[in-house]
């Protein structure tokens, strides 16, 4: 069959025939690279607002509201262009807009999650050792417990009393507020310890945050600092040390977000894994109008821990939402489920040439080259994946190239080298057809991550080509 191209030279045949990524600052205009940094600039400011999954909830709200969104109730009556939210237990969120067809068509879905690993403190965290004052911590999500150590932390979350009234705790992201850390080993004594393995050198009940060393004046004990510590507590916020029984309190990074590099073309900051891509697909939710699909963010809890729970994506918590949504129109959800879409936003390894040998680097994330999108997950022999068709993967690329969406399909890492998984999964066994998207991440998991800024913005403009679709 005569394929219909000169072949008296190789450059028309390779561009016809031949998949060429480019990076994304040879394919966008100087006006789009100014929308870039007009967006990056609003998610930084996120992202020094919100550092655990209250904070995101309360900030998404706040700007929900703004933009015209009210708190749905069961048996509301909606129509085409309404928004709607529902918080669940102040931890995950879910919104809505609808849209011009009702959920029989199927619903456009966008699922990330706002929790990330972090130091949280144990139920009875407070002991003095030596005239020092600490508080336990047991670490959440996949952390290098060597990264924690000796960098400054703030404590954030809340206490509730026995009365059930809330005290909420943000302490060292002000310039006046104090700030915690975790002491390591100096290097001068330290031979016994570089003989350990990476992740044994630093052992979990080692990361107690360091939180004071005056001691109570006119009193007596063996635990004066402590007690000073407390009076302090109680002095500030009225709780006493029984109240971290029933307290949410963890330490995250005190860093303030800072542009990297000298070209200022990256964004440095604790939590992008997967606050990045929660940004992107909620504010690609709140830019809609009257979409033709009902447009669906859901922000999640715990997915770091396998989305487990009440507020993680396994929870009943997002059917119950969208049965009730379902409900006003007459429609069983097991017949909108069918007909959806989703897109599971979260991010996934770039590639680094430091330690190129653990990436296959043919089918990896690599910065500046858009959203990355992955048809599968999970570990070596795709455990754990939901490994989206190949008729839905052509979907996505058609809907993405005519948005003109800088993407790329990838995979995280070599196949024997490990793996990781989001809450594709647990949509896609709803029976909702599923991709994963979102943005590659230097350093993921780690207290300072890395992302491109044209990476976050594509992840955004993947969203909302995704929602009008």
């Amino acid at each position: 069959m005569n394929s219909g191209y000169e072949c008296t030279s190789g450059q028309p045949l390779r561009d016809a025939l031949c998949y060429q990524p480019k990076n994304g600052y040879d394919r966008i205009t100087t006006e789009e690279q100014n929308q870039v940094e007009a967006y990056c600039m609003d998610y930084k400011h996120f992202l020094n607002a919100c550092k655990t999954e209250r904070d995101c909830v309360d900030y998404v709200v706040r700007l929900a509201e703004r933009s015209g969104f009210r708190a749905y109730q069961r048996g509301m009556e909606l129509k085409p262009g309404d928004r709607i939210y529902r918080k669940n237990r102040e931890k995950a969120i879910m919104l809505a807009v609808i849209g011009a067809n009702a959920p029989d068509k199927g619903v456009h879905i966008g699922a990330a999650h706002i929790d990330s690993p972090r130091l949280d403190l144990k139920p009875n965290p407070m002991y003095e050792s030596e005239e020092m004052a600490f508080l336990k911590t047991h670490y959440y999500g996949g952390i290098r417990k060597y990264q924690w150590v000796t960098i400054p932390l703030e404590l954030r979350g809340v206490v509730v009393r026995k009365d059930g009234s809330t005290v909420k705790i943000a302490l060292g992201n002000k310039p006046e507020d104090p700030q915690f850390t975790i002491c390591d080993l100096l290097p001068h004594l330290g031979a016994e310890q570089a003989k350990k393995p990476l992740g044994e050198a630093v052992p979990g009940e080692k990361l107690n945050l360091l939180v004071g060393s005056i001691p109570l004046k006119s009193e007596e004990g063996s635990d004066r600092v402590k007690r000073s510590i407390l009076s302090l507590l109680h002095k500030k916020y009225g709780i006493v040390e029984e109240d971290f029984l029933s307290a949410e309190l963890c330490a995250v990074p005190a860093f303030e977000v800072r542009d990297i590099g000298f070209d200022h073309s990256l964004i440095g900051a604790y939590g992008h894994d997967d606050r990045v891509c929660a940004y992107a697909v909620m504010q690609a939710l709140m830019s809609l109008q009257i979409p033709t699909h009902t447009a669906i963010c859901i922000l999640a809890d715990k997915e770091e821990i396998g989305s487990e729970g009440v507020t993680g994506m396994k929870s009943a918590a997002f059917d119950t939402f969208m049965e009730d949504l379902c409900e006003g129109f007459h429609v069983p959800v097991r017949v909108c489920y069918q007909a959806s879409k989703c897109l599971s936003a979260d991010v996934t390894a770039a590639y680094d040439p430091a330690f190129s040998d653990v990436f296959e680097k043919k089918n990896s994330a690599m910065v500046n080259y858009g959203v990355a999108l992955c048809k599968y997950t999970g570990v070596r022999g795709k455990s754990g994946s939901s490994d989206a068709s190949a008729e839905l993967v052509a979907w996505f690329r058609e809907i993405f190239d005519r948005a003109g969406v800088v993407w790329q399909l990838t995979e995280l890492g070599k196949v024997d080298a490990g793996g990781g998984g989001t809450v594709a999964k647990f949509m896609a066994e709803r029976d909702i057809d599923t991709l994963d998207a979102g943005v590659p991440v230097l350093s993921m998991h780690a207290p300072f991550e890395t992302v491109s800024k044209l990476d976050c913005y594509m992840t955004y403009r993947a969203g909302r080509a995704f929602y009008l679709a």
